[in-house]
């Protein structure tokens, strides 16, 4: 029985939206400019504060320089540090061009799964960050790429060689790199026009009701915690995720998702909202019950069109060793 899930009474279909893969967290359409309007549960907050928490990978101290060279501003004026916010503020951030920094190529392991002239196919293990951040320059899979691959593609700048998409930290499996422009326009197109096979692996904590389903529902950040993404109406994307059960295990449920967009945490933040978290997911899961290091969540299939030669591709990777332990753990009893 196939059921399609959406809980929120009212709530229209968002259509015509801007639908980037890579950078799906900002709050606006030009990626340098971020806007937020202050909620009642944040008044008195410091300026400084507020944004450290509402930008990822951003330390406090690099808000402050931006506040002081001006790029803030609050109800249309620059304004200082700590400055105590009031609700209903408009605060506005127009992110200054980076500076040139120097991406270190890294001899760090990586299980190439394909590799030809125009990309590079990785079973990216759980922990590995994908790309540098200001102040996070090393120990990512960009550093590893250059490494291993020498030229990558330029589109994405150069904290983001050949980088096409993404996925978390701590969610293993596969990614893809492009190692020229055209072949990452190639790539980049079909991610926007949802041709790209993606299929995940996920434990979620429960049993679902339904064989399969559809998860439609717009993310956008969270009101309360401006690090995490939920379910809303206000400042969110269309977001569509498709699962069909494959195991029932004990009072747990193994799950094959389909993603047909590509939301930042969007797997997470919908098996969240359908009542079944993902098992070991610490920002979006539950503290009690199995526990691992990091969501028990793996991109196990992936498939795309070569941009060269045409032909479609499609490749797997098996779960990591510790959802295997998990699942045998929870067979055995």
């Amino acid at each position: 029985m196939k059921k399609r899930l959406r809980r929120l009474k009212g709530m229209s279909k968002l259509s015509n939206l801007h639908e980037e893969e890579l950078n799906n967290e900002e709050q606006h359409n030009d990626e340098q400019r971020m806007e937020w309007i202050v909620a009642a549960e944040h008044k008195k907050e410091r300026l400084d504060k507020y944004i450290t928490e509402a930008v990822d990978n951003v330390s406090r101290s690099q808000v402050q320089l931006w506040i002081a060279d001006g790029a803030v501003t609050v109800n249309g004026a620059v304004a200082k540090a700590n400055t105590k916010l009031s609700e209903g503020d408009k605060i506005v951030l127009q992110v200054p061009e980076p500076e040139a920094v120097e991406i270190v190529a890294e001899d760090i392991p990586l299980e190439v799964v394909y590799e030809d002239s125009d990309l590079i196919v990785i079973n990216k293990q759980r922990g590995l960050v994908v790309h540098p951040a200001p102040g996070h320059t090393s120990g990512t899979l960009v550093n590893a790429l250059m490494y291993h691959c020498k030229d990558l593609s330029g589109i994405n700048g150069e904290l983001r060689p050949g980088i096409v998409h993404r996925i978390d930290k701590d969610t293993s499996g596969l990614i893809m790199a492009a190692k020229n422009d055209r072949a990452h326009a190639s790539l980049a197109a079909q991610l926007k026009e949802h041709s790209v096979n993606r299929r995940y692996i996920a434990l979620v904590h429960g049993h679902l009701s339904h064989d399969q389903g559809t998860i439609d529902a717009p993310i956008g950040r969270d009101t309360h915690d401006r690090k995490m993404y939920t379910v809303t109406e206000r400042n969110s994307k269309h977001a569509v995720t498709h699962f069909t059960v494959t195991e029932r295990i004990n009072d747990y449920t193994l799950l094959e998702l389909k993603l047909e967009t590509g939301r930042t945490h969007q797997i997470r933040v919908h098996m969240k909202f359908i009542g079944h978290p993902l098992v070991g997911d610490p920002t979006y899961g539950r503290n009690k019950g199995i526990k691992m290091n990091g969501q028990a969540l793996h991109a196990a299939t992936l498939g795309f069109v070569h941009p060269t030669t045409g032909e479609y591709m499609e490749f797997t990777a098996p779960i990591p060793q510790d959802m295997e332990d998990v699942l045998a753990s929870l067979r055995s009893r």
